[in-house]
């Protein structure tokens, strides 16, 4: 037996019924909805772009603020939902994002969509926490906690490879605002089954709302996660610096409150706990090789080897099907081999995934949907594990604050991905390309910044000049692959030494 499994005593003998499972499902909607709304926008883009035509900082703002708002205020509504009730905060949260959905599927102007984004992204953070929290008081039991747990996972990757091929239907047949529908049957739905079914919980001994440290939560993260994201797109500018000195010293600020005020927001003994801590690093570990694998890959496919948006999701499908199955079959294995043993694991399938990629010759579909599956199988794994090991080395009071801790472990782990990794990238592909004298003038509007504005211009040179300009783009471009899975692997295999050095009483 697991030392997490000594910890909870006799609620281990306590399994879970039908009314348990029913909870579970009702749970699952609102993470479908989440992880649907990660994906869906991207391909909604193009079309969006030309209805409200925003300027180009418009349009990155469009995409950043929901995952900015939402790595910003997750620790602060996990600390609310434990306070004031886990279920009344998702209830909440699901019926704010519904309206702000709406507002986003009907917007006129990108300032209203901005808003919208923004509005998605404050009630969003209401729900990821509360629906993890709420599995660990529902399900006492370990074995039945795993399996929930795996669930959760698989209907979180789920919903992500839904979202582009849902996505990409409903934009073949209505306008790019039909992508916010999605919600609201599912919200429909879930309001009255989660009445229904869910238990209210909350922590028995909450002290008084901290809204210094949700402040200066706030002007932790908002600053820090803009700042990643401005560093990848416009390097280390006076804004750039900014940023990381206003979330630097609102961190120092926020840590020494929380160190002195008697009833803080997060127990920082929380990460005193080895275990607790390693799934925590874990967790943003592989999420920061999953995405950056998305940023890659989706550009392999649909600008390197020619295929659709659509299609590129499809082949992309085989490997989110492989990260659901793997949640599951870790939860068999546990029986067997011990959590550490298979952490480390999964972080050394996501680095051979990466190594298949980059070292397999020229890329194929079939060589891409390959290495995905085997980085899914690692990841599935993980995120199943840590989560489990995270929700299980703390007491079911604090449930709400540490699944408000690993999801923003999830959306920094996000950010650095695209940032880290997508930085690699794009450095070694514009550093390596070529092209004639005669598209100089490209240069001079940010044609040839990226792999897809340079396809954009070749079009225009339907000749040798046009050819030679695409081989140099896809050239770079791969070479830029290898560079950003050598260090891809560097991440998976630190990941790997974190897991095994903190989780040896896992």
């Amino acid at each position: 037996m697991s030392t997490m499994e000594r910890t909870t005593g006799t609620m281990d003998s306590q399994r879970a019924g039908a009314r348990e499972w029913a909870a579970l499902a009702v749970l699952m909607l609102p993470v479908l909805m989440t992880s649907v709304d990660n994906t869906v926008l991207t391909f909604a883009l193009p079309a969006m772009s030309i209805d409200l035509r925003p300027t180009g900082t418009q349009l990155l703002w469009i995409v950043d603020i929901y995952a900015i708002m939402l790595a910003g205020l997750l620790i602060a509504m996990g600390s609310i939902g434990d306070r004031f009730g886990r279920r009344r905060l998702l209830v909440i949260g699901s019926i704010g994002f519904g309206v702000a959905s709406l507002l986003a599927a009907f917007s006129g102007s990108p300032e209203m969509l901005i808003v919208a984004r923004v509005l998605q992204g404050v009630f969003g953070a209401m729900l990821m926490p509360s629906t993890l929290s709420l599995i660990r008081n529902v399900f006492h039991d370990a074995r039945d906690r795993r399996i929930a747990i795996a669930t959760w996972a698989a209907m979180f990757s789920g919903g992500a490879a839904l979202g582009p091929v849902l996505g990409g239907w409903l934009l073949g047949h209505f306008w790019w605002g039909s992508v916010y529908f999605i919600n609201a049957p599912i919200i429909l739905a879930f309001v009255p089954l989660a009445l229904l079914l869910l238990p209210e919980s909350r922590d028995p001994a909450p002290g008084p709302l901290d809204l210094p440290s949700i402040g200066l939560s706030l002007s932790t993260m908002l600053p820090l996660v803009f700042a990643i994201k401005n560093l990848a797109e416009h390097g280390l500018t006076d804004l750039t610096l900014t940023a990381f000195a206003v979330g630097m010293i609102s961190a120092w600020a926020l840590v020494r409150r929380l160190r002195t005020a008697p009833s803080p927001m997060i127990d920082l003994s929380l990460f005193g706990n080895r275990v607790f801590s390693g799934a925590i690093l874990a967790n943003l570990l592989s999420f920061m090789g999953f995405t950056g694998f998305l940023f890659l890959g989706s550009q392999l496919l649909q600008l390197v080897l020619g295929l659709s948006a659509m299609d590129a999701a499809l082949v992309l499908l085989p490997g989110l099907a492989a990260t659901v199955v793997a949640g599951f079959v870790a939860v068999r294995l546990l029986r067997v081999v011990s959590a550490r043993v298979l952490v480390t694991a999964s972080f050394a399938a996501s680095a051979v995934g990466y190594a298949l990629t980059a070292m397999t010759g020229t890329p194929t579909v079939v060589t891409v949907a390959v290495a995905f599956a085997v980085m899914g199988i690692g990841i599935g794994m993980a995120e199943t594990l840590t989560n489990d090991l995270m929700l299980s080395s703390v007491p079911p009071s604090k449930a709400g604050a540490a699944s408000a801790i690993s999801e923003t472990a999830y959306e920094i782990g996000a950010v650095l991905g695209t940032a880290v990794l997508g930085t690699i990238l794009t450095s070694i592909y514009r550093s390596h390309l070529t092209y004639p004298a005669i598209v100089q003038w490209g240069d001079r509007n940010g044609s040839f910044e990226t792999l897809g504005g340079t396809v954009e211009v070749a079009k225009f040179y339907p000749n040798e000049v046009g050819t030679s300009l695409l081989d140099s783009a896809r050239g770079a471009f791969d070479l830029g692959v290898q560079y950003t899975s050598a260090a891809a692997i560097v991440i998976a295999l630190l990941a790997a030494l974190v897991s095994w050095r903190t989780l040896k009483h896992a």
